[in-house]
């Protein structure tokens, strides 16, 4: 009787992981359309919300750097085309409402493999970088009560971040993004929570602007966060790509 129960639950374990898609239910990947030397283009490095996922003028470090979830650019390596702007996608592709940020990646990593024969591999690479981590105290974070997936996008910029869903791992990549410094989640909070970060960054500091007179980085994230920065060395993944084409297949 228990190795029938063993077998009946080894058969519902395969049938939960054969439930999940293993392509998205439909994808396009386009080079982007050229645009003339010096004309502004609008960039959007990842978006993802009730199963729609759409990329815009990306290159393919880019596309990578979604798909794997790696907190900096430094962290996808291969031919030096694939960081060109002159080699740009746009990808737009349709899943389950419900599916969650680390499905769409790993369906957005097949679809890079069939479209552009992406292979890679991964490597460990030493790294120096800001470590995201809880404040004496602990975390001051109020966890989002909206049960709706989480959409990668915001209204953040430079001295401000504001969510009321954001995952730790996407305001660890948008520090990276805004300060130019390499910040890599290690507080260990898996949930998303309501967000709403304020500092003065160190360049603007006396320019006028009305958060010039704001706390520090440092300052904000302890203080609004119950979080701080520590600097660590330490071996990341690295994506390395192998082989990659530039002219995606027929959709």
């Amino acid at each position: 009787m228990k190795a029938l129960w063993a077998c009946l639950l080894a058969l519902g374990i395969a049938g939960a992981a054969d439930a999940q898609p293993s392509q998205f239910d439909v994808a396009t990947v386009k080079l982007s359309a050229p645009v003339p030397f010096g004309t502004p283009i609008s960039i959007n490095l990842g978006t993802f919300r009730n199963g729609s996922l759409t990329l815009t003028n990306v290159t393919l470090s880019e596309c990578l750097q979604f798909a794997y979830g790696t907190a900096s650019m430094d962290q996808i390596a291969g031919p030096d085309w694939i960081q060109s702007r002159d080699v740009r996608f746009d990808i737009v592709a349709k899943t389950a409402v419900d599916a969650e940020l680390g499905q769409a990646r790993r369906l957005l990593q097949a679809l890079l493999s069939d479209r552009l024969q992406v292979v890679v591999r991964h490597e460990p690479r030493p790294f120096s970088f800001l470590a995201l981590v809880p404040a004496k105290g602990g975390p001051r974070l109020v966890p989002s009560n909206e049960t709706r997936p989480p959409a990668v996008t915001n209204t953040s910029f430079r001295g401000r971040i504001a969510g009321d869903r954001m995952p730790i791992a996407v305001l660890a990549s948008l520090l990276s993004r805004f300060e130019r410094q390499l910040v890599v989640d290690r507080t260990g909070l898996t949930g998303r929570y309501q967000v709403k970060l304020e500092w003065a960054p160190d360049d603007r500091a006396g320019g006028g602007d009305d958060l010039s007179t704001g706390p520090s980085l440092f300052a904000a994230l302890r203080e609004q966060l119950g979080l701080r920065l520590e600097s660590r060395k330490e071996p990341l993944d690295v994506v390395v790509v192998e082989h990659a084409e530039r002219v995606p297949a027929d959709n």
